[in-house]
């Protein structure tokens, strides 16, 4: 339980969830509904398989229409946002995520809701040179000045049943017998379990007070010995060859193209190599990476997911 955790206004009335039918507003989403909270979803895909069954009102995440956005926002006690891109595409760029980020957090004002929960990550800096962690820093600083009650929440590596990194790690090393590890590969990294996210959200909007806590698993790997874990998982002899980073993203091109999606970015591997993402606060997370991806193994990358169907298509 967190520090401070009382039961206060935010236990009552609609708690809004932007990307409800996407990934870790899905986890934030169920958690809710355990608790018999009422939850609406603002979101892009309306009418994506969901497996809510009904239980969950979606109106539109339309970033053109903020007068739309305030109604949806209305009656709301807690928003939860988890709204961010992975890169810049079709011009939705950082920059422009920064700006919908700032319209929505006004909409919640206007509609008189008490409290957000933000989901950032950690290390954001604005003086970061990766606009990715400069852009999760700029939207940080508009929930501190929007005047709500906030909890702003930074996890590190998510994975779970649906992640795309260690989904698709796996996917790459159950089929191809060579798997390039950018540079020496002993960069660390946390990984969290999304559920454990989830679950710290829900409690964070329960706290009076504004904080700004980190979200990271108990465990820390480099990178390397993550990918060799999730070989061994799924029985993949793939040899691990190191190589120049941006020889490590030329390679995943090819692939890329197959896949219609974009393996990864130059930034998300200058990300990992900076350490980003590990945290130096105790850990929120209880699943241990190793344990769940020996437990989940049979399915873990047996399919491909795709950034852009997911999200741009």
């Amino acid at each position: 339980m967190l520090e401070g955790e009382s039961g206060n206004h935010n236990n009552h009335g609609v708690h809004v969830v932007t990307g409800a039918f996407s990934y870790t507003g899905k986890y934030i989403a169920r958690w809710l509904l355990v608790y018999g909270k009422k939850v609406r979803t603002l979101t892009g895909h309306a009418r994506r398989p969901n497996g809510f069954a009904g239980q969950i009102e979606a109106r539109p995440l339309d970033f053109r229409k903020p007068a739309e956005l305030v109604e949806s926002l209305r009656g709301a006690t807690t928003l939860y946002n988890t709204y961010w891109v992975r890169f810049n595409r079709n011009g939705v760029t950082y920059a422009k995520a920064v700006e919908n980020t700032r319209l929505l957090l006004r909409a919640a004002v206007e509609a008189g809701v008490r409290r957000v929960v933000h989901l950032s990550v950690t290390n954001p800096s604005l003086d970061s040179p990766l606009p990715y962690f400069r852009g999760k820093a700029q939207v940080e600083e508009a929930v501190i000045q929007s005047g709500l009650s906030y909890a702003i929440l930074r996890p590190t590596l998510v994975f779970g049943k649906e992640d795309i990194l260690v989904n698709n790690i796996a996917w790459l090393l159950r089929r191809f017998p060579v798997f390039a590890i950018p540079g020496t590969g002993d960069y660390r990294l946390q990984p969290v379990y999304v559920d454990d996210v989830a679950d710290q959200a829900v409690r964070a909007a329960r706290l009076s007070e504004n904080v700004i806590i980190d979200v990271a698993g108990p465990e820390v790997f480099t990178f390397r010995e993550l990918v060799e874990l999730i070989a061994e998982a799924v029985g993949s002899r793939a040899r691990l060859l190191s190589v120049r980073p941006g020889l490590a993203h030329l390679l995943t091109k090819p692939v890329g193209w197959c896949v219609r999606d974009i393996l990864l970015t130059p930034e998300e591997v200058s990300g990992l190599m900076a350490n980003l993402l590990t945290s130096a606060s105790p850990s929120q997370g209880i699943t241990r990476c190793r344990e769940w991806l020996r437990k989940n193994a049979d399915h873990l990358g047996t399919h491909y997911t795709s950034e852009l169907a997911r999200h741009f298509r």
